[in-house]
């Protein structure tokens, strides 16, 4: 297959989709943090306490995702100034790198929504229907 500018330009669109989708769950995650502080620090409630750790980790989570989707961006972009340089091979080695980051930044929030259940399962279990 013949890589083109307009293959690594195709996902132009897709990543900076993803990254917007990547930082509303931050600020979401991060607003909700700084609630649950508020609320311990009066409470000292240990189901708070187990949320935000779990909060904590999915902050972890989002911050490694976004960092690997902006490596898949900066892949494509380097891939795309490589073929204008007619540096073929080296275009194919660091577009398979910016896909394969991309798929590492997917695969980082199938985790993180996994994680975002079982903050949700703490907030329901002492709810009993």
């Amino acid at each position: 297959m013949n890589l083109t500018m307009s293959i690594p330009a195709l996902l132009f669109p897709a990543i900076s989709l993803t990254m917007l989708a990547y930082n509303a769950r931050y600020l979401a995650i991060a607003a909700l943090v700084r609630q649950l502080h508020k609320e311990y620090k009066t409470s000292h409630e240990k189901n708070i306490g187990v949320q935000i750790k779990i909060l904590s980790r999915r902050l972890t989570l989002i911050r490694a995702t976004q960092g690997f989707a902006i490596l898949s961006f900066m892949g494509a972009v380097l891939t795309m100034l490589l073929l204008f340089l007619e540096m073929i091979f080296t275009a194919d080695v660091i577009f398979i790198i910016s896909l394969s980051s991309m798929m590492i930044s997917l695969i980082l929030l199938l985790i993180e929504i996994q994680v975002s259940t079982k903050a949700l399962q703490v907030q329901l279990k002492d709810i009993k229907i």
